[in-house]
C-alpha cells in the first residue's frame, strides 16, 4: 500500500488495534463521537453550577487556633 492509498474503515480500525490494542484504538475512535468541550467552555460549565461558598470552605478549610 502506498502512502496516497486509502484504506477502508475496517483496514482502518484493524490496524489501529494492531498497533494500540483494543482498548486504546476504542478509545481514539470514542474521542470524536464524544464531543469533547474546549478546556475553557467546560470551565465555564463547571462555574455555572459551583457553589462558590461551599467550594471556598472546601479549599479553604478554616483551622480554629486555639
Amino acid at each position: 500500500m502506498t502512502p496516497s492509498t486509502l484504506m477502508s474503515e475496517e483496514q482502518l480500525v484493524t490496524a489501529l488495534i494492531e498497533k494500540l490494542g483494543l482498548l486504546e484504538a476504542t478509545r481514539f475512535l470514542a474521542l470524536k463521537t464524544q464531543g469533547r468541550l474546549d478546556s475553557v467552555e467546560r470551565h465555564r460549565r463547571w462555574q455555572a453550577q459551583l457553589d462558590k461558598d461551599k467550594f471556598f470552605d472546601e479549599v479553604f478549610q478554616s483551622e480554629t487556633i486555639e
